[in-house]
């Protein structure tokens, strides 16, 4: 049987990652530092954020105690229970891309920093007119 050289990461392991790395950029620690503290390299911690490797169990403790958070931190938005649940996880990859770029860090960061809800949800209206303009293009 023949192995698959690049199989899709683990809709948690992805998860995690993007958690990694919105709790280092929300206390404004560098891949760098972060590394430095666990004792890696900060090409291993990039990995850990894009969930091209696993991050063991000990390397995940080291990492919250360094961004100064529980372990749960990293799980927090997971679906409960069985496998089932993933599925909101699995059907979303692009959110979870978009949320690995610069821009959607910071957006993700900003935009609950509206209060008013009616401004959000026109804020949203305009990227959605924005998104079928494009389309129809």
């Amino acid at each position: 049987m023949a192995k698959e050289t690049n199989p899709a990461p683990n809709p948690v392991d992805l998860h995690v990652g993007l958690r990694i790395r919105l709790r280092r950029k929300e206390m404004g620690v560098s891949q760098e530092k972060l590394a430095e503290a666990i004792g890696l390299t900060f090409q291993q911690v990039q990995k850990y954020e894009r969930a091209a490797n696993r991050v063991s169990a000990s390397k995940l403790y080291e990492m919250a105690r360094a961004l100064k958070t529980s372990i749960a931190y990293f799980y927090e938005g997971l679906p409960e229970g069985d496998a089932e649940g993933l599925e909101s996880v699995e059907a979303r990859p692009g959110a979870q891309a978009f949320l690995l770029t610069a821009e959607g860090l910071e957006l993700a960061d900003t935009f609950p920093k509206i209060r008013r809800a009616r401004v959000r949800r026109r804020i949203l209206d305009l990227v959605r007119a924005m998104v079928e303009e494009e389309d129809e293009a």
